[in-house]
Formats: structure tokens, sequence, C-alpha cells
């Protein structure tokens, strides 16, 4: 999935000036956070979905799936390939209206028409692909399609020196090491271009973070380094959405989780409520886990 007609680069809108209203509503949700946990209250839900479907001419993707995104927690989505989680994003992002059901936000029935209409209440999605250009330096896809100018009038110029104290800044305060902000983005490693995306996100006043699969391409370390900057996200105060096919990586961080089969879920739970094996059994099937290990097994072979 790539870009939705928004700024790329993890899809995140433009920067609103201080004290505007994007970066309002992210500041009083980390307060809201802070509040309720302070409280023992569960922190404020910030999407919500309600027995939503989703049907493609004959092809059933989603049938009656809920599931809550709070402040302050990750929520993963699990599920093998072709078992929804596409389309939960797009539902998420703006790009699909759910057929049936009920998308909420901030407790409000939403309706998007465009992913545009989502970045807007502080939706921001981190597709596979990242929509970033190899080739421009780190700071330049940092604030790609949303670059700050400096004077006033049609010819305002880029102000250089501000993007590149910026990023350093941003990137500093999440614990993201990069080298040099200069060098171009093809030279980051996989991790390292996800936590780019990640901080973009959070810079730009996302209040739900949505991400698609960060750590599927990426080894043992790499993934290591972008689960740690999500944990700083949701530290941040931030909804996180981690769509997955790996329960290793996902039960680590996450604090809800919802499964995907064939479109329907097999249930959500909170991180007590379940185990990493059961996970793991939930997602493969444990009946098909035992017949596979058996049909697999060799015979002992006699000793001579």
């Amino acid at each position: 999935m790539s870009g939705t007609g928004a700024p790329p680069a993890g899809a995140t809108p433009e920067r609103p000036s201080p004290g505007g209203p994007g970066e309002g509503v992210a500041a009083a949700s980390g307060a809201d956070a802070a509040r309720a946990e302070g409280t023992g209250q569960p922190p404020p839900c910030l999407l919500e979905v309600r027995s939503a479907g989703k049907t493609f001419g004959g092809v059933i993707a989603l049938r009656e799936v809920s599931m809550r995104v709070r402040a302050g927690e990750v929520t993963c989505v699990l599920g093998d390939n072709g078992a929804g989680k596409s389309t939960l994003i797009k539902i998420l992002a703006g790009v699909h209206a759910p057929d049936s059901g009920q998308y909420l936000v901030d407790g409000a029935p939403a309706a998007f028409t465009s992913p545009r209409d989502a970045l807007d209440r502080g939706i921001a999605t981190v597709y596979q692909d990242l929509a970033m250009i190899p080739l421009m330096s780190v700071w330049r896809n940092f604030f790609l399609g949303a670059e700050p100018r400096l004077g006033r009038g049609p010819f305002r110029r880029f102000d250089v020196a501000g993007a590149r104290r910026t990023v350093r800044e941003e990137l500093r305060s999440m614990g993201i090491d990069i080298r040099d902000v200069d060098q171009p983005m093809g030279t980051l490693s996989g991790g390292e271009r996800q936590s780019v995306a990640i901080a973009r996100a959070v810079h730009f006043g996302a209040r739900a973070l949505i991400l698609d699969e960060p750590t599927s391409a990426l080894g043992v370390k790499q993934a290591g380094v972008v689960l740690r900057y999500i944990a700083q996200a949701r530290d941040r105060g931030l909804g996180v959405v981690f769509i997955t096919h790996n329960p290793h990586h996902a039960y680590p961080i996450g604090d809800r989780f919802l499964l995907l089969n064939r479109g329907t879920s097999l249930g959500e739970y909170g991180k007590a409520d379940i185990t990493r094996e059961e996970l793991t059994a939930l997602m493969a099937g444990g009946a098909e886990l035992e017949q596979l290990a058996h049909e697999l097994g060799r015979p002992a072979r006699p000793r001579r």
C-alpha cells in the first residue's frame, strides 16, 4: 500500500503552528492518558470499530470486527496473509468506509471521505514502503510535502537550517541516533528508516499511529530497534495500532491483541488474559500445528 494523497514519508499532515489544533489535541491526549494512569481509570478511547464489515464484490474482507485503541496503549492486530489486516488499516486511515458497523473517533461517529480527513483528526499511518525517496537526505524526507518556509507571500524560501535543526532535535528527543541528517535516506538500515517515519508522525502531531508490518522485513536486532521506538510513541500518550503477523514481536510491546482470521475476529484480549504461547496457537490453529508436527515427524530408526 502506497501513498494516499497525503504527504509521504509516513503519511502525516502538515505541522500545525504552535498552539494550533493538531498540537493541542496531541498534548491533550497525552495529558488525558497521564491523568487516567494516576486515577486508575482506563485511558481515553481514541478510535473504536464496532462490528465493522467490508465486502469487495463477492469477497468478504471483514465481517463483524470490533476493536478499541486507547491513548498510551499499543493495540496489536495479528493475522496471516488474507486475514483482513490491510482492509482494517484502510478503514482506520480513511481509505475505505465500512459497509456495516461503526467507526468512532473520540467516541463520536466518523465518516471519512479520504485519508486527509483522518490525518486532520491526528490519525497517521506508516505503510510498509514508507513512501520515502532513497536519494534524498533524511531531513528532506522528514519534511517532504510539509516544508517549513521563511518570509511572506509567494516567494517564501525553504528554511533549510531550521529544517535540519528540527530533525536533529526530534530524532534526539526520541533517542534515535542518526549519524548525519544530510545522508541519503537509502543509506539507513530498515529499522532506522522506520524510526524516522515514526518520529515524523509524532512531530506532526499524530494522536493515533497505525504501523503496517513495520518489522516484517527486518532482522532480530533491527526489529528490536523499531519496537523500542513504538514504546517511545506509546509513552508520549499516542494510541498505537501495530499490524503484524509475528506474535513474538507483538507480545512484548502490546497491551491489547486483536486476532483476525479470514476477515473475522478470533477475539480481542488484554495482555493479562493471554500468554505468548496461547497467542501463537490461536494465530496458527493449535490442532493444525499438532497435525503438521505429526506429519513432519520421522519415526525413530532402529539401532543396528
